[in-house]
C-alpha cells in the first residue's frame, strides 16, 4: 500500500514558478488566524495536513504560525511522512514594518530561524505599504505608515533569492498598477501576486493582467473574507453556488476551490478542521459544467476585504481607491 507522499502528486497539480522554476503545488494550506491560535494546535493541523496529502503551507511573519510549521515539518521528517523539507514548498511574507531597505533580508533570517529551514521557496511582500520599523503589530498605528520605496525594497527581494535565502519572490495585496511598478523595475520578476479572490470577487482585471506578465496569481479568501462582512460570509451563503452544490452532490467550499482551480490560479485553503481538510483537498477528479460557469460568473461581484487597516490620513493611501488604484 502507498503512503500518504506517495500519493501527492495524484491529488495536487503543480504549476512551474516562472523566476525560480520552482513546481508550486495549486493547492495550499493556509495558516492566517485573528486572533490567533495556539502554537501546539497549529503545529498539529499542520502535521495532519501532512498526512492528508497538503505539500504547499503558507504563513508570514505577521501569523506567528513560522514557528508552528518548522516543528510539524521536523516532527514529518522524522516520522516518515516526507522524505525532506524538499518534498515541500513553503511560502512566508514581509510584514510592513520591514518593508525598508536594509531591513528585508534580516526580515527573512528571521523567518528561517523561525521555520528552522535554510531556505524558503516563496517570499512574499505581505502589503504594498511600509510602517515604522521595529514593532510587528497588527492593526498597524494610523500615523506609523509610510510609502513603500518599491524599486528598493524589490532590490532586497532580488538579493534575497541570490542568495539562496527563498528560491522565488513576489507580492501579495498588489492592484495591477502597483504591480506593475515592480515589474518596470525588477531585475527578476515577480513570480505570484496573492490576493484575494472568489465567486464573488473574480479580479478579471488583475487576473489577465497577471496572466499576461507571466505572474500566477495565488488566491486567499476563496471561502470568502467573513469578518469584513460584519459577521455574515457572502461566498458560503451565496444561492447560486449553493445550488451548484447541491446539483453536484459537493460542499460550496469544494466548489468554490474547484472554480478557483479551474481558473488557472494557486488556491489556499484554510481549516484546521480534519475533515474539511480533507474534503479541500477532493477536488480533482471531477469539474463544473459549462453551464455551472456560466453561473459563477455572473453573481454580483463585491470585494470582500476592502483592506480599511491600510488607509490613514498620514499614510500613502487615504482612500480606497487610492490602495487598489480603481480595483473596487
Amino acid at each position: 500500500m502507498k503512503n500518504q507522499s506517495d500519493l501527492t502528486p495524484a491529488y495536487n497539480p503543480v504549476a512551474v514558478l516562472k523566476s525560480g522554476g520552482r513546481k508550486i503545488p495549486l493547492l495550499g494550506f493556509g495558516t492566517a488566524a485573528f486572533p490567533k491560535v495556539d502554537s501546539e494546535f497549529v503545529k498539529a493541523a499542520v502535521l495532519e495536513a501532512i498526512k492528508l496529502g497538503y505539500r504547499h503551507f503558507d504563513t508570514a511573519a505577521l501569523y506567528y504560525t513560522e514557528e508552528p510549521i518548522g516543528e510539524a515539518i521536523a516532527e514529518a521528517v522524522s516520522q516518515g511522512l516526507i522524505k525532506s523539507r524538499e518534498d515541500l514548498f513553503i511560502t512566508t511574507k514581509l510584514w510592513c514594518s520591514d518593508a525598508h531597505p536594509g531591513l528585508v533580508l534580516p526580515a527573512l533570517e528571521n523567518s528561517l530561524k523561525n521555520i528552522k529551514l535554510d531556505y524558503i521557496d516563496l517570499y512574499l511582500i505581505h502589503w504594498p505599504v511600509s510602517a515604522k520599523p521595529g514593532t510587528l503589530e497588527f492593526p498597524i498605528k494610523k500615523e506609523d505608515f509610510t510609502p513603500m520605496d518599491f524599486k528598493a525594497v524589490w532590490a532586497d527581494m532580488e538579493e534575497c533569492q541570490r542568495k539562496g535565502l527563498t528560491r522565488s519572490i513576489g507580492v501579495s495585496n498588489f492592484s495591477s498598477k502597483k504591480l506593475s511598478f515592480i515589474l518596470a523595475k525588477a531585475q527578476i520578476p515577480p513570480d505570484v501576486n496573492q490576493v484575494e479572490f472568489n465567486p464573488l470577487w473574480q479580479q478579471k482585471k488583475l487576473r489577465e493582467f497577471c496572466e499576461a506578465n507571466g505572474v500566477l496569481l495565488t488566491a486567499y479568501s476563496v471561502l470568502g473574507a467573513s469578518v469584513s462582512n460584519g459577521g455574515s460570509n457572502k461566498v458560503m451563503e451565496c444561492e447560486q453556488l449553493k445550488e451548484i452544490a447541491r446539483a453536484k452532490g459537493k460542499t460550496v467550499a469544494q466548489i468554490c476551490l474547484r472554480w478557483a482551480y479551474e481558473q488557472g490560479v494557486c488556491v489556499l485553503a484554510k481549516s484546521f478542521n480534519k475533515e474539511r481538510m480533507k474534503e479541500n483537498l477532493e477536488i480533482f477528479d471531477w469539474e463544473l459544467t459549462e453551464e455551472e460557469l456560466r453561473k459563477i460568473d455572473v453573481i454580483p461581484q463585491s470585494r470582500g476585504s476592502l483592506g480599511e487597516d491600510y488607509i490613514s490620513d498620514h499614510g500613502p493611501y487615504q482612500t480606497f481607491a487610492e490602495l487598489w488604484d480603481g480595483e473596487l
